[in-house]
């Protein structure tokens, strides 16, 4: 299932070309679409009928009618996975010198969840005269509460995936301050419930800047997969309903600037396309 918060955080499920408003079902709230989808995840399983019978019999409106909004509104936080695929080490070494090790030795670091935007959010540069670069990741939501999961058991945790932009200001300073910007983690276009992803670790990422391909890779080359992303961090804090888990990105990151438009597409869950312009001029 596909499902979307739209509009005015009204309650969706996209089946093809269409998103169904299911948003009188699910005890929905959408002056609290987190809490609201929080609770749909918790109660999923007994909800599922009831929201495919909404979404048969409910108003259908064609996406390209639709502002789809961040899929996940408020995360407690986000865990994001650093230097996750080998080819993406060696080209920043490459450039900057600046990758010696990766996840085995740097684990996980966090963004500021206020840097989550929607998949028809601009991406606004916060400075004129640095370096500001795309970085196109899967990324999945946590379902139930979890700590100290193990890898075998952590896919019973993730609740769904989307497309995610992990957008990053090239410099000295700590990552998480160069990447926690307003509007630096865009995700979307809705969330791919996991039973309906057969293989996350096998998954093509793409990512387009005005139509010229940059990245084209693919998860199965992540050296923390998804699971392993969710035992670790597990492992260093309780993870909440609602929490986001970025999985790093492959080669072909690039800088981005006032004017470009930047689309990702991940295999199976889905793409968008979001513009670039400098926060001043917003």
């Amino acid at each position: 299932m596909k499902i979307a918060i739209f509009n005015d955080n009204r309650l969706g499920i996209v089946a093809g070309q269409k998103v169904s408003d299911v948003t009188t079902t699910a005890d929905w709230d959408q002056t609290k679409p987190h809490e609201s989808l929080v609770r749909l995840m918790e109660n999923f399983d007994s909800l599922k009928d009831t929201l495919e019978k909404a979404a048969q019999e409910g108003k259908q409106y064609d996406l390209e009618e639709v502002v789809f909004r961040a899929p996940v509104p408020s995360p407690s936080k986000i865990w994001a996975a650093p230097v996750n695929y080998k080819k993406h080490q060696e080209e920043m070494n490459k450039q900057f010198n600046n990758a010696p090790r990766t996840i085995e030795e740097l684990a996980l670091f966090l963004k500021a969840p206020s840097s989550v935007s929607g998949p028809s959010d601009p991406i606004l540069l916060p400075f004129k005269d640095r370096r500001t670069d795309h970085e196109a990741e899967l990324g999945y939501v946590i379902g139930k509460k979890a700590k100290n999961v193990k890898y075998e058991d952590a896919k019973d945790y993730i609740f769904g995936y989307f497309a995610l932009l992990d957008i990053s200001i090239r410099g000295n300073e700590e990552r998480t301050w160069r990447k926690s910007f307003d509007t630096f983690t865009p995700i979307g276009p809705w969330i791919v419930t996991a039973d309906e992803i057969e293989n996350p670790n096998d998954l093509s990422l793409k990512l387009w800047v005005n139509e010229e391909l940059r990245q084209d890779g693919s998860t199965k080359h992540l050296i923390y997969d998804c699971y392993k992303c969710l035992e670790v961090a597990s492992t260093y804090s309780t993870l909440n309903p609602g929490d986001i888990i970025a999985t790093g990105t492959p080669e072909g990151v690039g800088p981005i600037r006032d004017g470009d438009v930047v689309r990702i597409q991940v295999g199976s869950v889905g793409e968008f396309s979001v513009n670039v312009k400098f926060a001043d001029e917003n």
